[in-house]
């Protein structure tokens, strides 16, 4: 009994050591971060993509059928469900993020005499070293699953799901190349390239493929409202509520009575999708999101002063990237290592009925252990090499010097 009672003992100090140690690390991280820094642009983008993360989680689902692989939805047998795209489905927000922080950023270096050039390759270089990464490994994944008998539509499969986050750096990329363009222009121009474009493709009979300008034009929406919070044009709570309610209700009109998807994601087999490409509905949709958004700021930075959650901010953050890349795979990882026990429910069962839901729940903390797996081995190519001993490159020390001090803090901690 006596040596029991010191195990306990032993582990109470251990447990109350390392909470000593995270709140360290958390004090110095609040303590480091730049009193101007506005801490609810940060809070808005993690959210942006553990939003997107969360929700590929519970509407992608990999059935097993034999001996292939291929992708449902809970949304094909359940739509009533389209509310959980409503809540996670946060790519608007992330573009307003994008764009409010590319224009600041932009005007900010062409003060410092800082080049175009020199600016969109900082900008762009730690987006597409971490894809580099991703291609190399499913390209040889691809392979070897093809070599060793894997069916081709199984491999196609994953391939396609591993990949798809690719279409959303593609499309920020070429907004953020274009930010010297749209410091200025005004939101309600690409909104009306996509009311035309619907009113066209929808209304007249017009050719599919017309809907792919709205690939551009709709995610332009709420990029050129980062431009306007930047300008100064959307600090007022009038606008947030304008927006939120205009959105809201013009949305509800759309899908009520113009035959809109209510589901802000593509759903396997439906005729019209709201995302791939963006349709107006989608639009207007992120527009409301946008405007809680707006209205959120001021709670975000009184709760952003809590040490604990900021450093927890700061690093989702920090690893952004890496989080957003490599979800699918985690997904994709823990249902296949699954598959040696069965077909096990909410993993590889068809997505038809609320035990799938309750059983995905269930699945939610193994894919974030895969996740953190991926983020082990990979964060590296997002943050930078690190030499022996825990000392970065000279590279990645020049490159630090421009980084917020919060960011080099969470580092260390």
């Amino acid at each position: 009994m006596p040596e029991t009672h010191r195990t306990r003992g032993g582990v109470r100090d251990g447990i109350r050591h390392g909470a000593d140690g995270i709140r360290r690390a958390a004090d110095r991280i609040d303590a480091a971060t730049p009193s101007e820094r506005d801490r609810a642009v940060d809070a808005l983008r993690a959210f942006a993509i553990l939003g997107v993360v969360l929700g590929h989680w519970l509407v992608t689902a990999l059935v097993a059928d034999g001996g292939a692989l291929h992708t449902a939805s809970p949304l094909q047998h359940m739509p009533w469900l389209a509310p959980i795209s409503w809540a996670f489905q946060t790519l608007a927000v992330f573009f307003l993020v994008g764009g409010h922080v590319a224009t600041r950023g932009y005007t900010s270096a062409r003060a410092r005499g800082t080049t175009y050039g020199q600016w969109l390759t900082s900008r762009l270089s730690r987006l597409f070293k971490p894809v580099a990464v991703v291609l190399a490994l499913w390209t040889v994944a691809a392979t070897a699953l093809l070599l060793t008998g894997a069916e081709f539509e199984t491999v196609r499969t994953l391939v396609k799901l591993a990949l798809s986050p690719m279409w959303f750096l593609l499309v920020f990329s070429a907004l953020t190349a274009a930010t010297p363009l749209l410091l200025r222009l005004h939101p309600l121009w690409p909104l009306a390239v996509v009311l035309h474009v619907d009113i066209v493709r929808f209304g007249l009979g017009g050719p599919d493929w017309l809907g792919w300008v709205n690939l551009a034009a709709g995610w332009l929406v709420p990029y050129t409202l980062g431009a306007a919070w930047t300008r100064g044009e959307l600090e007022g709570r009038r606008a947030g509520w304008f927006l939120l309610g205009g959105g809201a209700v013009v949305t509800a009109v759309l899908v009520r009575w113009a035959g809109y998807p209510a589901s802000m994601v593509g759903v396997p087999g439906a005729s019209l999708s709201n995302l791939n490409p963006p349709t107006l509905a989608a639009v207007t949709f992120g527009l409301a999101q946008c405007g809680l958004a707006l209205l959120l700021r001021d709670r975000l930075r009184r709760g952003m002063r809590r040490p604990p959650v900021w450093a927890a901010v700061a690093l989702v953050n920090l690893s952004a990237m890496t989080i957003f890349l490599w979800h699918q795979t985690a997904l994709m990882a823990t249902t296949a290592t699954g598959l040696a026990a069965g077909r096990l429910p909410g993993l590889h069962t068809v997505p038809d009925g609320l035990g799938w839901v309750a059983a995905r729940l269930a699945w939610l903390p193994v894919f974030v252990l895969a996740l953190a797996v991926c983020w082990s081995a990979f964060r590296s190519f997002e943050q930078g090499p690190r030499r022996v001993g825990g000392r970065p490159s000279r590279v990645i020390r020049v490159h630090r010097r421009t980084e917020p001090v919060a960011v080099k803090e969470a580092r260390r901690a």
